[in-house]
């Protein structure tokens, strides 16, 4: 039989192995909560930057967004200036042009009647020419003009 001393040496063996083995336990215990808390922490800081990148994302986005409204706002609102303008130059230009239509008008209705009278009055004196020239040629003359054209007939 095992003998006092050798029972409490293998007690003591036991004990100290049950030690080591609770140290040991507790050491992977402790390495693994260390890995679990610094895996929790990694992927709370990858969370974190997806977040941050998200939101730059999405902030770039809707800042090209806007910039992209306000370019489009401001070519609109230069392409109505640009109508506007173009259209109070027609405007303009066709109210010149009207006026110099309406001048050179009654400058042409000015000169036409001129034009006209004396036309009128040459007409009417060739008219009067004849008309003496065909009474001279039948005899019907008035006897005034006797003295300034005498009658060959006689």
């Amino acid at each position: 039989m095992a003998s006092h001393d050798q029972r409490f040496r293998a007690g003591e063996a036991k004990g100290q192995t049950q030690e080591k083995t609770n140290q040991m336990l507790s050491n992977i215990g402790d390495k693994a909560q260390a890995a679990k808390d610094k895996t929790a922490q990694e992927a709370h800081s990858a969370w974190d930057k997806t977040a941050q990148t998200a939101q730059a994302a999405k902030d770039k986005t809707q800042q090209a967004a806007q910039t992209a409204r306000d370019r489009t706002s401001e070519t609109a609102q230069n392409t109505r200036e640009k109508a506007q303008n173009t259209a109070g130059a027609t405007r303009d230009k066709a109210s010149e042009m009207g006026q110099a239509t309406r001048e050179s008008a009654q400058s042409g209705k000015d000169n036409a009647g001129g034009f006209l009278q004396q036309t009128g009055e040459k007409v009417k004196g060739m008219a009067q020419g004849a008309a003496d020239a065909v009474k001279h040629t039948f005899g019907m003359a008035p006897h005034e003009d006797e003295h300034e054209h005498p009658r060959r007939d006689v």
